[in-house]
């Protein structure tokens, strides 16, 4: 299996202009700073402040998550509810749009081997969620909620309405055949999680998030791994794909660790060339949503108004999600002649899972000559390679990450790298990468406004 490649040649002050691209002697002089940033974070990956790095090497809790899928597809469930908001939705949603087909949810059930229909709600729509629940009988569904805290408004409003959905129709006693809850573990002197008294109350399962394992960094603890386990992915192969990432990771020289690489160039490129902006743009549809998960990882972690000494700093890239070719036709154009405060991050597939030929038809119209008898495969190659150098000439910077084929192996590597970068990015931005600070006055003016209400 090949390992996904890091291209940052096209960032370079060579490519772009020293106005615009890093020049060797910055990224030299960062790696000094890079080593030392290093050997901090590996100090506290093993005093386990942080416990994202390791999750893949959790024996016993991959163990359950397998022989758990298991038991509960040999119910022979037609849908799958996934209860959850941003980091609790965003890997899953990711992970099912790279590694299952497209239209999965239209297929029909033997096509799916017998893995139920995946429907993820990340929003509090009521509509959308109306609708869910009509098409998702009760008696066909399981669910399964995942809030760290059991705090999260959004996710608790939906499980109360599912909770009561499920007792009505199929009675107290077999609400745990409908419901699995994915949360803080219950340990003395740890906060205690919402969830706790509903898995009690119910005698449900229950998974846990690692105390020291943010939402956005969860994908490799049950919060993905159950859903991926329940929809049939190897997960063997994505563990693996871990423990290539992270062995490339443990390498302290830039030019050796993509993870690295990809922080460096992004933090000298926003500090140094005003690069205030970070387009992830995949060209595959299996991995768009991997660009939105991208967004929150980079967004949440390091918008931060203070650095760690307490000063006001306002730190952070603003990132976008494109998708190639799908946006040369809506956003290229400002890329190219709007203003130049953008890092294009472009991801290149070698291999899709289909080859699909253009007709020798219409030979009357001497313009399509160029189509004929090539193939969709390489006129997706083509533009890609086209709107990085047409971005070049504009002095628009450009990283492309490689990838030989979409599967598990491969999108963990990609996911794993993204994480420990933005770990690495943290540490250069001088800033906390696991809180969000920001997100909690929205929450509580909410909270405060919910309880103002008169029934």
């Amino acid at each position: 299996m090949k390992d996904i490649y890091l291209d940052i040649s096209f960032s370079s002050a060579e490519k772009v202009g020293i106005e615009h691209g890093f020049t060797e002697a910055e990224l030299a002089k960062l790696s000094k700073t890079i080593e030392e940033n290093h050997h901090i974070l590996l100090n506290e990956r093993k005093n386990k402040k942080y416990g994202f790095y390791d999750l893949y090497k959790d024996i016993h809790t991959i163990k359950k998550v397998e022989h758990t899928a298991e038991k509960f597809l040999s119910k022979g469930y037609k849908n799958f509810v996934v209860l959850g908001i941003g980091g609790s939705a965003l890997g899953i949603i990711a992970l099912n749009t790279a590694l299952n087909p497209p239209f999965y949810n239209l297929l029909p059930q033997n096509i799916r081997k017998g893995h139920p229909k995946l429907f993820v709600m990340d929003n509090i729509d009521p509509d959308t969620f109306s609708q869910m629940l009509s098409i998702c009988p009760i008696e066909e569904t399981l669910f399964n909620a995942i809030s760290k805290s059991g705090e999260t408004a959004e996710t608790m409003c939906q499980l109360m309405i599912v909770l009561d959905m499920i007792e009505k129709t199929v009675g107290k006693d077999k609400v745990k055949e409908h419901l699995v809850l994915t949360t803080s573990p219950k340990i003395e002197n740890a906060p205690k999680s919402l969830f706790h008294p509903i898995v009690e109350k119910y005698e449900l399962t229950q998974f846990d998030i690692p105390l020291n394992v943010g939402g956005r960094f969860s994908v490799f603890s049950p919060v993905g791994l159950f859903p991926s386990a329940i929809l049939g992915f190897n997960i063997q192969e994505m563990l693996e794909g871990c423990e290539k990432m992270d062995e490339l990771c443990l390498n302290p020289n830039l030019e050796l660790n993509p993870a690295y690489q990809f922080s460096a160039i992004h933090y000298l490129l926003d500090k140094n060339k005003g690069k205030k902006v970070s387009v992830m743009m995949p060209y595959s549809d299996k991995l768009k949503d991997i660009a939105d998960w991208y967004r929150q990882l980079w967004a949440e972690s390091l918008g931060k108004k203070y650095d760690l000494n307490g000063n006001i700093v306002y730190s952070g890239q603003t990132p976008i999600k494109a998708l190639g070719v799908t946006d040369q036709h809506s956003q290229i154009q400002l890329y190219r002649e709007g203003p130049n405060d953008k890092i294009i991050n472009i991801i290149k597939v070698n291999n899709f899972d289909n080859i699909l030929k253009i007709p020798n038809i219409l030979s009357e119209i001497s313009e399509l000559d160029y189509l004929r008898d090539k193939t969709m495969n390489a006129l997706l190659a083509a533009e890609l390679i086209g709107t990085r150098d047409a971005l070049v000439l504009s002095q628009r910077p450009v990283i492309t990450i490689e990838i030989d084929e979409v599967r598990e192996y491969t999108v963990a590597q990609l996911m794993y790298m993204l994480e420990v970068a933005t770990a690495m990015a943290g540490k250069l931005y001088g800033v906390n990468a696991f809180d969000q600070p920001g997100v909690e006055e929205g929450k509580r003016i909410a909270r405060e406004l919910m309880r103002k209400i008169q029934v």
